[in-house]
């Protein structure tokens, strides 16, 4: 379908919108005619925007619903401001993501003054999905989850934090920031396994504090194993539990062999997810290396 005339009724719009705002700079403001014409002007800037979208003009959709929130705001319709912000943002997300991000940042910046965090929250984790995928900056998303997770907490969204601390935790390991995930891992595992609901994903949690203390040091792996099951017995009887235990003894052994036999097994009935697999070769690394050494 060719939109290439919805782009020129766009600009059209934009061109009628900027006349007006002019013209609401005249005498009008004088006798209180301005609002009305930034009313009007607001809302040819939406249209245009509606139509550069269907026209696939990213860039300039994102820039016609700026300039709707921009004019909000002068008119201290905060909201009708703030949704604005996210209409750009989405569209922007196509075409600048950087600029996605801006506009974002300027909707949550609304929300938090108005006090509404859940909506803050949600958008900081829009922000994290776009220096995730798009920007690939890896420390600016953990800044995001991190906030996001604030303002659950605050808002009494315990697990709705906790997702956001998850994707915390699995950053900080990989960046090797491994005492921070550690502590995510054990507090959130801790919280799953006095729930009915959640119980069965504890052993997950303390699977993953495990792995991460391995990763640093090896007697304080088999110490953190044997904290968990004090605090939850069930972890005893889990294959993730059964396979660290294995791993311990491989490693105090310096036998990859059987190191990868163990992971291997496992592998077999459950699979490793990415993460895991990133970690056990770093365990395995060790081993290699200590082995080298003693050459």
């Amino acid at each position: 379908m060719d939109n290439s005339g919805k782009e020129k009724e766009a600009l059209t719009l934009m061109a009628e919108a900027d006349k007006k705002m002019k013209s609401s700079r005249g005498f009008g403001t004088l006798f209180g005619g301005s609002s009305r014409k930034y009313e009007e002007a607001c809302d040819m800037y939406v249209r245009a925007a509606n139509m550069f979208k269907m026209a696939k003009n990213w860039s300039a959709a994102g820039n016609a619903f700026s300039q709707a929130a921009h004019l909000h705001l002068q008119m201290d319709n905060k909201l009708d401001g703030a949704i604005n912000f996210l209409d750009a943002g989405n569209v922007f997300k196509k075409a600048d993501p950087q600029e996605a991000i801006n506009c974002l940042n300027q909707a949550i910046e609304i929300y938090t003054d108005m006090g509404r965090f859940t909506i803050a929250a949600k958008h900081h984790i829009s922000i994290a999905e776009i220096y995730e995928s798009e920007l690939l900056d890896v420390d600016k998303a953990i800044c995001h989850y991190e906030q996001a997770a604030d303002y659950y907490k605050g808002e009494e969204s315990k697990s709705a934090a906790n997702k956001c601390l998850l994707k915390v935790a699995t950053y900080t390991a990989q960046l090797e920031q491994y005492q921070k995930a550690i502590d995510i891992y054990e507090q959130i595992g801790t919280y799953a396994m006095d729930s009915v609901l959640l119980k069965y994903g504890a052993k997950d949690h303390f699977f993953k504090a495990a792995l991460c203390h391995f990763c640093v040091d090896m007697l304080n792996a088999r110490l953190s194993v044997q904290r968990y099951e004090d605090m939850f017995p069930a972890f005893s009887d889990a294959r993730e539990c059964k396979l660290v235990k294995k791993l311990l003894d491989a490693y105090e052994e310096q036998d990859v062999d059987a190191f990868t036999d163990a992971v291997k097994d496992f592998d077999s009935i459950s699979r490793l997810d990415q993460w895991n697999t990133t970690m056990l070769l770093r365990i395995k690394k060790q081993i290699q290396d200590d082995e080298s050494d003693l050459r």
